[in-house]
């Protein structure tokens, strides 16, 4: 494969696993977003909270989009704009936008594989709040 395509490959890999971790289902199952989230894992949230990996993988079935009722019937995020850039081998920066519930963020997040690996894992996120419309 050429490295271009390669790059594409990676790219659309990890927005692929940025997409499950926005299922209410994978949010709901800390087995299953264990998978996606790097052990060395940080975000700095919209509200500005620090959240390591054992403390999102914790709380977030509970969190925005992860259906805490069991029904799964709650807001879910709409992603737009998602775009990636791979910045060294193994790792992808991924940037978008998201409207949940009526409020909108600005989103970066880091992916990386680790040698050994095939999967790819979030290692940082953060999100910032918009402004309506702007």
């Amino acid at each position: 494969m050429s490295p271009i395509g390669q790059e594409n490959t990676d790219v659309n890999a990890a927005i692929d696993a940025e997409l499950q971790l926005m299922d209410p289902a994978v949010r709901a199952s800390r087995s299953l977003a264990a998978r996606l989230l790097d052990p060395e894992f940080v975000e700095v949230g919209a509200s500005g909270r620090r959240w390591t990996y054992e403390e999102m993988i914790a709380a977030l079935p509970e969190l925005d989009g992860g259906g805490g009722e069991g029904d799964g019937d709650g807001p879910r995020f709409e992603p737009s704009g998602m775009g990636g850039v791979v910045l060294a081998p193994g790792v992808v920066h991924l940037t978008y936008e998201t409207v949940f519930d009526g409020r909108r963020a600005r989103r970066s997040s880091l992916w990386r594989r680790r040698d050994g690996e095939t999967g790819w894992r979030m290692y940082y996120h953060q999100a910032t709040p918009a402004p309506a419309g702007g």
